[in-house]
This record gives structure tokens, sequence and C-alpha cells, in this order.
């Protein structure tokens, strides 16, 4: 969509500003978001969003951000290029229909295939945590496309844990248990151990892992994301073996898997490892 973008702008704006075009932007549902939209382009806004709207009759919004993920719940600032000024949307993504207003819940389109990639990995039978679960993205196409016996979800964002209540609604699901709070105050009263734990916050999420490996089960699986530059994999690595000789366990990596950009030179990565 990005080349068809500058095609049918080529008469609207001149060369230069359409050289400075982004050609990086996200598709949830029926709104566009562009992450970094130049000041060049700023008089331009209007014109170019109303001619997405023009093209892509699917698309009913055209936003870009003010600011980037920030805050207690990691949520964007956006504002309204062209259409209308409704954040509220439904996507589909692996079998599943997902209701969220886009700058009230933390969500990226571009971990559908990570995603996918976790779920494929998940065995009958097995119980599931996920921290940090926004509007419950995870666990619902680990609902969908696996035999999982039961699979909890743990969300700190008041209205991210609404939408997920919608969602559990609107794609029929009944295996998941949604908790509202602060993985720090919930997950040391869970009277239960885990298969896999899924800990999808990039940024901070070490803090949190030593909840994870005292619920994980003998011989279970642990998804911890980070950003980190190429290079300092290794500093990850460390980290998590060191927690896990506090307790006593042995942490056997098993995966890392680059899924996606953070900034030049620095990715989001998982680190999927087994706690012996």
């Amino acid at each position: 969509m990005s080349n068809k973008l500058k095609d049918i702008l080529k008469k609207k704006i001149s060369k230069k500003e359409l050289k400075l075009v982004p050609s990086s932007f996200d598709i949830v549902g029926g709104i566009i978001i562009f992450s970094d939209f130049p000041k060049e382009l700023i008089k331009k806004e209007k014109i170019i969003g109303n001619e997405i709207l023009k093209k892509y009759k699917n698309i009913r919004s055209v936003f870009k951000k003010t600011k980037k993920y920030s805050g207690k719940y990691r949520t964007p600032k956006l504002k309204l290029l062209a259409g209308k000024n409704n954040k509220e949307t439904i996507c589909k993504e692996n079998n599943v229909r997902l209701k969220l207003n886009v700058e009230k819940v933390y969500f990226s389109p571009r971990l559908s295939e990570e995603r996918k990639r976790i779920f494929k990995q998940i065995k009958n039978n097995e119980s599931v945590l996920v921290m940090f679960s926004g509007c419950s993205v995870y666990p619902l196409v680990i609902a969908k496309n696996t035999k999982a016996k039961k699979i909890y979800a743990i969300e700190i964002n008041p209205t991210a844990h609404k939408y997920a209540l919608e969602n559990l609604k609107l794609n029929k699901i009944s295996n998941i248990e949604l908790i509202k709070g602060n993985v720090e105050n919930i997950i040391p009263k869970l009277n239960k151990r885990f298969d896999r734990i899924i800990m999808p916050l990039p940024k901070g999420a070490e803090i949190f892992l030593n909840l994870a490996l005292n619920k994980v089960k003998k011989n279970g699986i642990i998804h911890f994301y980070s950003f980190a530059e190429e290079n300092k994999y290794g500093d990850i690595i460390k980290g998590i073996e060191k927690e896990g000789k506090k307790q006593k366990k042995r942490c056997k990596i098993l995966n890392i898997v680059k899924c996606g950009h953070f900034s030049p030179g620095v990715f989001r990565v998982c680190i999927d490892f087994k706690v012996i």
C-alpha cells in the first residue's frame, strides 16, 4: 500500500514533498496510523489524509502519532488528519476479532506473526498465563487457535480490561480468565502454576521476571520480551539466568527471536526459555 500511496499523491503534492511521505504506517481495522510524519508536510496533512480516504473505502480515519507509546499504560497520543474522529475500531487477526480504542489501549498489528509463532508452540491442555495482556489479543489468539486448557490474563489498564471483556463475548471464548490489576499484587495470590508464561512487556519486564519464575511449572516455558541492541542479547540472557539462580532454577535458552524494530539498531526481542 505504501507505493500505491505515493502514486495517488503524485498530482496533489510536489516531488520534493512526495519523497517525504512516510512509507511506514499501521492499519488497525478501519484506521491508519502514521508513526513518523515529517514536519515539512504539516500543511499537506489533510490533503494526504483525504486522498487516502478517497482511494481506500475500507479506511474511515487517518491519524498520526504526536506522542509515541508512553505513560503508565504505554499508549500513544494521536491527531486526526482526515475522516471520523473515532478511535475505536474492530480489527481481525489470526482468526480473532478484536475491538479496541487505538489511543487508550496498547496494540501493535505488527506483532501478528509473532503471536502466531507463540500459539503454534502451545500443546494440548496447557495452562497459560499472559502477563500485561492488554485488550486480550494474546489470550484470544491462543484460545482460538490451540487446545490450551485454560488461559489466565492479567492487565492493569482498566480501559484495556473493559475491551478484553467485550472481546471474549465477541469471539465466544470461555476458557480465558481475565483479571484486572497489577501483576505484582495478583500473581502471588494465584494458587496455581503454569505450563507457559508470556511476558509481552518489552520495556521493564525484567522487574517482574521473579514472579514468572515462581509460577512456572518445572520444564515450563517462559516467553520474555525486551528491547535490545543486536550485540547485547547476552545481557538479557545473563539477567534471566541470574534471576533463575536466585530461585535455584536453571533457565535453558531455547530461542532468540527478533520481532520488530524499536529504534535504529534496537530491536524488540523475545527470549524463549525452559525453566528446569
